[in-house]
């Protein structure tokens, strides 16, 4: 009976040291997020576990003293009574007589050791790691017990380890708050593992870049505005009316840099309704003015109780650049809005059957880095389409049948409106070349 309890108090003290291994990685490793939805639905072990992760200068301390403490009884323990009686039983085994004694003690030691790495580390942090906040909450409550128990040893390592610390010149390092980036590595994660849908995460990732595009890379440019002259006589609005398919048309005063107002098709509609003849002047209503510098989070909150829910963008110095309306900062979240035989609208990439793009030159360029999985855009923010980043990487005008190879793309301009790139054949560079 003597041997097996020696066996079993070693074994205890091996899952003693497990226990401490499985709290340490539970704890450090458990996401807050999940500890504090598990405190509000009423967990009783979460707000030990999330005082004990805010404070790891007082847990981590008390675990190592406690795995420590643990180990070096093990192994005295083992070494002292294990290894005599094994010994003597090597012994009574003909030719191992002269060295039982040391393959005895080898033979504990071993033993010790491989117990020790399967039930008192591998085992537990694998365990911790499969479903941290579970076993946090579990052994939150008993390892905060301890810490209070070990508190003056605690504060004495703590101490100690702190001198030690400031000799080589290391300080406490700030707390850090959580970055877009690392918002961006849980959202892919999530999706990786099924708990976010493909669009639920193509939708975050659109929400995190809508705080880092200014409302010019949404708008609608002044050469692309529907408007209509404040003097136009009944004939020319009903043309424009025909002509556009906008609900709201800029008004302007001659030309399109003298903008006044905004006008909605359905009060032009209503007075023609009424028998009335058509008039700006009584259906013009004043318009949301927005900087074109301003963030389009920021352009969507001033926005969503704009009656109009269209906005006006000027530059620095006043002048008229487009307009951005609600549409246009929804579909910049949820993607392209319409019915799916509806033709593709302007800033859209198309897939070819050839495995190529086909480019609007109004993509929004950081839309396009995203698709492409570009690296950093040259002169980044001093341009938002496609039409900008072939600009930046000519460095001149652009011509129909220009080429750019950056980035392990070919860029090919095939078509201008004028001086403006109006589309752009993109293809991967190996591809290209073996055409």
């Amino acid at each position: 009976m003597g041997i097996w309890f020696e066996i079993a108090v070693i074994l205890l003290l091996v899952v003693l040291n497990g226990v401490f291994a499985l709290s340490e990685l539970a704890i450090v490793s458990a996401r807050r997020g999940r500890l504090m939805a598990m405190q509000r639905a009423g967990s009783p072990g979460a707000a030990a576990a999330l005082a004990l992760a805010e404070d790891p200068q007082r847990f981590l301390p008390t675990v190592q003293v406690g795995i420590s403490l643990v180990g070096i009884l093990a192994g005295v323990f083992g070494g002292a009574q294990l290894a005599g009686p094994v010994g003597e039983a090597l012994a009574e085994i003909p030719g191992f007589a002269p060295f039982a004694t040391q393959v005895g003690f080898t033979l504990v030691v071993v033993a010790i050791t491989y117990a020790n790495l399967i039930l008192g580390e591998l085992v537990p942090k694998q365990l911790a790691l499969r479903d941290p906040e579970r076993f946090a909450v579990v052994v939150a409550r008993p390892m905060a017990w301890l810490s209070r128990v070990s508190a003056p040893v605690v504060w004495v390592l703590s101490r100690s380890s702190s001198g030690v610390l400031r000799l080589f010149g290391a300080h406490r390092p700030q707390d850090q708050s959580v970055t877009e980036e690392e918002v961006k590595a849980v959202v892919a994660e999530g999706a990786q593992a099924g708990a976010l849908e493909h669009e639920e995460r193509h939708m975050i990732e659109r929400v995190l870049r809508l705080a880092d595009k200014p409302v010019r890379a949404l708008m609608t440019p002044r050469n692309d505005v529907a408007w209509i002259d404040r003097n136009a006589p009944p004939e020319e609005i009903k043309a424009g009316l025909r002509a556009q398919s906008v609900t709201r048309f800029v008004v302007a005063d001659r030309r399109i840099d003298n903008v006044v107002g905004v006008v909605a098709a359905k009060d032009l509609l209503d007075q023609a309704l009424d028998g009335a003849p058509l008039s700006i002047a009584r259906a013009q209503r004043q318009a949301l003015v927005l900087p074109d510098s301003l963030p389009a989070i920021d352009a969507l909150e001033r926005m969503r109780h704009d009656p109009v829910g269209l906005a006006l963008v000027l530059d620095e110095y006043g002048s008229f650049e487009g307009v951005v309306t609600t549409s246009d900062l929804l579909e910049a979240i949820v993607g392209e809005l319409g019915p799916p035989d509806e033709p593709e609208k302007p800033g859209e990439a198309i897939q070819r059957a050839d495995g190529t793009l086909l480019l609007d030159g109004m993509m929004p360029s950081d839309e396009l880095r995203a698709q492409l999985d570009l690296p950093a855009l040259p002169y980044a923010g001093t341009y938002h389409t496609v039409a900008g980043l072939m600009l930046a990487l000519l460095r001149r005008v652009p011509r129909e049948g220009d080429r750019i190879v950056w980035a392990g793309w070919r860029f090919e301009i095939i078509d201008m409106d004028g001086r403006r790139v109006d589309k752009v054949l993109a293809s991967k560079e190996e591809a290209a070349g073996a055409v």
